[in-house]
């Protein structure tokens, strides 16, 4: 039978099994439900870029590390590994008990065995300028020899990387889902149509996806990991609608259709919260609502290329402008009012609360002092504003109200500040490309290490190519970059840090506005599904409905 046909009567099977029972949660089957107003646009690791994405590949795959909810590495598929004692060499001992998805790629249609050198193919391929996954960077620490990445499985079971240098978050990189391990023989049978025909070895496998409407995820009975005797994971299926309008998933989710809603729209937070924060007491009972520190740091961004045009004869080239707006607004309001005092302000530096580096003892950042703005101005040549030229602001209507809150609170001090509203995407294209002088922005992290959030700063990372949107360059700060990057001591390495940290405060091409929250409202019959800083969705060990 041809390949194209073969594949078109498989879907078809599924579709009908996964629609006449598991999304409908009939028969005693637990199905958990949430809602990606966003979209999926693809189930293959390598284009794991956002969280819809990110979560979706969590369910189905595995890497040869995870993260669990304090952000420590833990084994997943490598059940142990060694560093050498220089930090260049990684040698993970792969489990031997791991299968991956029974599926038509292998005879019989039965998942075979996971090996290691299955994980060396899954990480070529991610560094495989043909692919072009926007993963790729993560890799960017390994060896090239011969201008082959020095990634080699030894045998089925023993997998060796080694880096040009050392590096030591590379660990916790790895359990990025980008670096999720994958069947050569899926990508070769599917080829492009791998995005919609995943294989992998994770808790949940491939059911059927309708693009723009349905996802659904179907038990993995084969799934290697167990907690106490009880193998995972415990729910029958998952089932992920893709509802655009926000206003209709939220009624979804109160009306009980929806097991779980991830933040929580502007719209709709005071008759989630109360003002200190709480869910409202007319949800008891039915909602449950679980809140932890997020890394990510809300921000706004100022260009710092003086070559560019958009700087020439602009106040924001002067750093005491730079440092008179971010002592110009009071973060404390903004968190109180705008956001139901969920999040912290804004007031150290840009390393966020949570993770390892962030100044919580108050030696550097920003508080609201409108006197020394003031004071700023009048040392810039602007007394109280007096011929300073209006400041544009460029942002996404989701963040109107913060902007409009801060260019109120500047008004008072003599900033005349504007604001420009763009579509997200186009927002994001301006930023990359360095044609807006003040942007909002924001830094999810990728990996569970500060130097994730100081590689914003880092000269060699300029926007297009890199993260370093501000276009920020400093020597110093380069120095001390590189010194952070290969310190093994970590007492060192949180100094050296602290000390870039204190550098970009001082220089200002980031004005912090908070440190982000993160918001579960969860159905009370649902259990296990916790919490964590990266905002990971991890439904392996959740139950439902008492089971």
């Amino acid at each position: 039978m041809p390949h194209k046909f073969k594949g078109l009567i498989l879907v078809s099977s599924i579709l009908f099994v996964s629609c006449k029972g598991i999304p409908d949660q009939q028969a005693g089957q637990t199905v958990f439900r949430y809602n990606e107003s966003s979209g999926v646009t693809s189930l293959d690791p390598a284009f794991a870029r956002d969280q819809a994405n990110i979560w979706s590949v969590n369910h189905l795959f595995n890497s040869l590390v995870q993260l669990d909810s304090n952000l420590n590495v833990q084994p997943c598929l490598a059940g142990s590994w060694t560093v050498s004692e220089d930090g260049t060499v990684y040698e993970f001992h792969v489990r031997s008990d791991v299968s991956f998805h029974d599926s038509e790629v292998f005879a019989g249609g039965i998942g075979r065995k996971l090996t290691a050198r299955d994980a060396e193919y899954s990480l070529k391929r991610l560094l495989d300028p043909g692919l072009a996954s926007p993963g790729a960077w993560v890799l960017a620490p390994v060896k090239i020899i011969d201008g082959i990445p020095a990634i080699r499985a030894v045998d089925d079971t023993t997998l060796v990387i080694e880096l040009k240098k050392p590096f030591p978050p590379f660990s916790g990189m790895l359990s990025m889902q980008y670096c999720s391990v994958i069947p050569r023989e899926a990508v070769d049978f599917y080829g492009d149509d791998f995005r919609a025909n995943p294989v992998g070895t994770g808790p949940f496998r491939f059911g059927m996806w309708k693009e723009g409407v349905k996802l659904v995820l179907l038990k993995n009975k084969n799934y290697f990991e167990s907690q106490g005797n009880r193998k995972l994971p415990f729910l029958d299926a998952v089932a992920i609608t893709f509802i655009v309008d926000k206003q209709t998933a939220f009624l979804e989710f109160v009306k009980g259709n929806l097991d779980f809603m991830s933040g929580l729209d502007a719209a709709y937070k005071d008759e989630m919260l109360t003002p200190s924060g709480k869910l409202n007491p007319k949800y008891r009972g039915k909602i449950n609502l679980l809140s932890q520190p997020y890394l990510n740091t809300e921000y706004l961004g100022i260009l710092m290329d003086l070559e560019n045009p958009l700087l020439k004869d602009n106040p924001l080239s002067d750093r005491r402008i730079r440092q008179a707006i971010s002592m110009g607004f009071d973060r404390n309001r903004l968190i109180r009012y705008l956001r139901n005092s969920t999040g912290t302000p804004g007031t150290h530096g840009f390393i966020p609360k949570g993770l390892p580096g962030f100044a919580d003892s108050g030696q550097f950042g920003y508080d609201y002092n409108p006197e020394k703005a003031r004071q700023l101005l009048a040392e810039a040549g602007y007394p109280g504003g007096k011929g300073l030229p209006p400041i544009t602001l460029s942002t996404n209507a989701s963040y109107l109200d913060i902007c409009q809150f801060i260019q109120n609170q500047l008004s008072m001090i003599g900033i005349d500040m504007k604001i420009d509203v763009s579509p997200p995407a186009t927002l994001k294209e301006n930023i990359a490309r360095s044609r807006v002088s003040f942007f909002r922005g924001s830094w999810i992290a990728d990996y569970p290490d500060a130097e994730n959030y100081l590689s914003l700063f880092y000269s060699r990372n300029f926007t297009p190519a890199g993260p370093n949107y501000t276009r920020f360059g400093s020597a110093e700060f380069d120095r001390l970059y590189l010194l952070a990057s290969g310190e093994n001591n970590y007492g060192k390495r949180i100094q050296y840090y602290r000390q870039m940290d204190s550098l970009i405060m001082e220089e200002a091409p980031v004005i912090v506005l908070f440190y982000d929250q993160v918001l579960r409202f969860v159905r009370s019959d649902v259990s296990g599904l916790g919490s964590n800083p990266l905002n990971l969705l991890n439904l392996k060990t959740v139950r439902k409905n008492g089971e």
